[in-house]
């Protein structure tokens, strides 16, 4: 056994079959060509596959299974299975040889090649069966088509019985020649009498018309049957077989034919079918820049009739192009349309709602604001208040978190107190004229009296024309005098009631909390007479009173609703920001579903941190709020970019040349209040009947952020003497664009001052003399017109000087020279005893011995 398996491991690794090493095809290809109508063909490329089957033979290998090879197994299978042979002794199988393999292996190639042949050729005769059998359905469908409709012709066209056929010609016939036929037969073959049926066909007709031309006689065409109204045409067109199949009956119906349909619908329907429509007139919508295409899209116009209008009005713009209002509205009434003018403000129209009516309104605490100078006692003021309050004493006292806060006394009512220390949004809101405080609470010390801030205060109240009640606090301090602060407030033209007015004075300590109730009693009785309503049966309204943003709840606004009701989940508009009520916030820190009129409440949901002193107002949908915000943003950029340097004192002075201010204002800031009346008193002497200087405000003390926020508002520069600003109204005057003047000698605050409002009085037009010229010759230039040739008798002639034309010393024309020569060159100046060649502007009419007098106009600025 080892002898026998040596030489088989010895023996070499090589292919089953000699040849190219390649991969046997499993997917036979043949090619069909296919046939269509009209002489088309198409080759198809058909794709025979076969199934390969692999499975363990006799020795332990893997071999593949024909089909023959299953074929055979399979009839092995269904053979009767034969007797046992006689045991006969073992014997070694024999091996095939190379050659026999080979020769087996290229037995089953061919058998499957020759199956693959085979089952293409099926193929493809399915292929030319079917593509036949298509055929011969088209033409056995186009032959009874045909047939139908020629047997529906000719039931159309046989008479009715007892009738005979108008208008049509009779066929004779001659039948003598013919034997056998009697006469008259073909006479009555050739015309159909009234018991003819009426499915005749019209071979007998060809048949007759064919004898008689062998006879030698005149052939009458038949004529064709007339057809009825509605019934559509025999071949209208050439009908296909994929037509045919596809159940349409030919071509369709031309523009023409539909054009007349439609003629002919109008006329039934008494209108004329050449009149044209009636032009639709639109209203088109005109924003304040919009493009070419825009325009023309809104006027349902095209493009090219825009532009070309455009280019008859000497606008040249192409499509793309924007066009201001005037222009399009110019368009959009030539071409008959109605134009409507709108601003981009007009997003803002409507938000507010329509006004309260009488029956709606509901009485609504007052709004207090408590203001006064620094160590006056406001702030003990505000604690002795809130000490008051009926809910925060049964809870144990309050937290202030917010601005504002709301107390309720006693009796049940409700006052709102606004904490105005540290907020500079108090001017803004006055000179926005937004009514957000009712009531003003002006507190003074008994011991000290009047004092900067307490005048600021009074000034702030009076611009507001908000009702002033004083607290005169501290009176249980031993250097307390009332009388006094009651004469120093009439200087300020406070008068108490005491004293023959109707300003409430009331005498408190904040300390010893004496006649809080009195204060109380009298902010309710001002209160009463204000008669304060509001409607909280609708959208909330109100203001921002501070906004600021948090670590972990993001931009806080504290609102103070004045009309409405606000509610979680309400979409707002503040300022140029808007937002979701996400939550809402008392001042004890309480988490509120809803706060009515007259009620301090921190908003929070906003999208941006708005500024103290917008707006809010609740929107009725998102997209609104969106709107009007992107609006507000983008007017408040081009704001800061007109008003950028509008302080300084060179463009405050050009506004004023132009005649845009009538008056300088401006506010005063001081070290001393010696140095404050000083400066004060030096601009009243320097104002004239003409000219004024108008002082918004005057101080002692830093400048701080109300003096900015009211410079800013105004449009005024601030007088810095021996004072600074602190470090929050520096940055908000970089940012306003305001600009502070620091002085520290009074004489040149005057001075800069008195050349601002010198600036206010017209400038003086001086005349200057300059000399005499006298024209000895008139010549004619093609480009420039009428020449003088003058000789300069006296003085100098400027270029670009003015010059009047005198004719026996009387002036005929004033005007200037357009051109001065000298030896055909352009010279600036031509002195006395000099000719030269001069032309006037825009004037011709000169004559021989005519005087030309120059002179030029000076402007001396005026001075008080």
């Amino acid at each position: 056994m080892t002898t026998s398996k040596e030489p088989e491991a010895k023996r070499p690794l090589k292919l089953s079959q000699p040849g190219k090493l390649q991969l046997k095809k499993t997917v036979e290809t043949g090619q069909v060509r296919q046939s269509f109508s009209h002489g088309r063909s198409k080759a198809v490329t058909v794709e025979v596959k076969r199934s390969r089957t692999f499975e363990r033979g006799s020795t332990g290998s893997m071999k593949e299974v024909t089909e023959a090879a299953a074929e055979a197994e399979a009839a092995l299978s269904e053979a009767p299975t034969p007797a046992p042979l006689p045991e006969v002794e073992d014997k070694p199988a024999r091996r095939l040889s190379a050659e026999e393999r080979a020769s087996r292996a290229r037995a089953l190639e061919i058998a499957r090649e020759e199956e693959a042949a085979r089952k293409v050729r099926e193929a493809e005769e399915a292929v030319v069966r079917a593509a036949q059998a298509k055929r011969d359905a088209a033409e056995r469908a186009l032959r009874e088509a045909e047939e139908a409709e020629a047997r529906k012709l000719a039931a159309e066209s046989a008479p009715e019985p007892g009738t005979a056929a108008a208008g049509a010609p009779a066929v004779e016939v001659d039948t003598a020649g013919v034997p056998g036929s009697a006469p008259g037969a073909g006479r009555d073959r050739a015309r159909p009498g009234p018991a003819a049926k009426a499915g005749e066909s019209a071979e007998d007709d060809d048949s007759l018309a064919r004898a008689k031309a062998r006879k030698g006689g005149p052939v009458v065409p038949p004529k064709a049957p007339a057809r009825t109204r509605g019934e559509p045409r025999r071949r209208a067109g050439k009908l296909t077989i994929n037509q045919a199949l596809d159940g349409q009956e030919g071509r369709q119906r031309s523009l023409a034919a539909m054009k007349r349909q439609r003629e002919k619908q109008m006329r039934a329907a008494g209108q004329q079918p050449h009149q044209p429509p009636l032009k639709v007139v639109r209203e088109v919508v005109i924003p304040e820049v919009m493009t070419v295409q825009d325009l023309a899209n809104r006027m349902a116009a095209r493009g090219a009739e825009v532009v070309k209008s455009l280019m008859k009005m000497g606008v040249m713009a192409t499509i793309n192009q924007p066009i201001d209002a005037d222009t399009a509205e110019l368009v959009v009434e030539e071409f008959g349309h109605k134009a409507k003018r709108v601003s981009a403000a007009d997003v803002e129209i409507g938000m507010r709602g329509a006004d309260d009516r009488a029956e709606e309104l509901m009485p609504r605490p007052p709004v207090v604001t408590i203001m006064g100078h620094v160590d006056h006692g406001k702030t003990s003021l505000l604690d002795a208040l809130r000490a008051t309050d009926v809910v925060s004493g049964e809870a144990g006292g309050i937290t202030q978190h917010i601005g504002a806060y709301q107390v309720r006394l006693a009796s049940g009512d409700r006052i709102t107190f606004i904490d105005t220390p540290g907020h500079a949004a108090f001017t803004e809101m006055r000179l926005r004229g937004a009514t957000v405080t009712d009531i003003v609470v002006l507190v003074v010390a008994a011991d000290d009296g009047i004092k900067e801030q307490t005048v600021e205060a009074i000034n702030h109240a009076k611009a507001a024309q908000v009702p002033i009640i004083v607290a005169i606090n501290k009176i249980d301090k031993p250097g307390a005098d009332v009388a006094r602060v009651k004469q120093e407030l009439l200087q300020h033209e406070l008068i108490t009631e005491d004293l023959g007015g109707d300003l409430l004075a009331i005498e408190v300590s904040a300390l010893k909390k004496t006649n809080l109730d009195k204060l109380e009693e009298a902010i309710l009785l001002q209160s009463e007479v204000l008669e304060l309503t509001a409607n909280p049966k609708r959208p909330a309204e109100g203001v921002i009173i501070e906004a600021k943003l948090e670590r972990g709840r993001g931009s806080v606004a504290t609102v103070l609703v004045q009309r409405g009701t606000l509610k979680v989940g309400d979409i707002f508009v503040a300022g140029g920001e808007w937002g979701r009520v996400r939550a809402l916030v008392n001042e004890r820190d309480e988490q509120i579903l809803e706060a009515g009129p007259a009620t301090p409440v921190e908003v929070l949901g906003l999208n941006g941190t708005p500024l103290a002193g917008d707006d809010f107002t609740v929107m009725e949908n998102e997209g609104r709020a969106r709107e009007i915000a992107e609006y507000r943003q983008r007017s408040r950029r081009e704001k800061e970019i007109a008003s950028t340097g509008r302080g300084t004192l060179e463009q405050m002075m050009s506004r004023i040349k132009e005649g845009v201010a009538s008056e300088l204002p401006v506010v005063v800031k001081s070290d001393v209040h010696g140095s404050m009346e000083a400066i004060v008193s030096s601009f009243e002497k320097l104002g004239t009947d003409e000219v004024k200087v108008r002082v918004l405000h005057s101080g002692v003390g830093g400048i701080n952020e109300s003096d900015v926020t009211l410079a800013n508002a105004t449009g005024a520069m601030i007088i810095a003497f021996n004072v600074r600003a602190n470090p929050q109204a520096r940055q908000m005057a970089r940012r306003d664009g305001v600009d502070i003047r620091y002085y520290s000698i009074i004489y040149n605050v005057v001075d800069d001052v008195k050349a601002a409002m010198s600036g206010l009085l017209a400038p003086k037009q001086q005349e200057n003399f300059l000399g005499y010229a006298e024209i000895r010759q008139v010549f004619t230039n093609s480009k420039v017109g009428k020449v003088a040739g003058c000789m300069v008798t006296e003085g100098v002639v400027k270029r670009g000087a003015k010059v009047r034309l005198l004719r026996d010393n009387v002036v005929v024309h004033a005007g200037t020279l357009k051109t001065l020569r000298r030896f055909k060159d352009e010279v600036r100046e031509v002195r006395d005893g000099y000719e030269c060649g001069m032309a006037f502007e825009n004037y011709t009419d000169i004559q021989v011995g005519d005087q030309i007098e120059c002179y030029e106009i000076e402007e001396i600025a005026r001075e008080l």
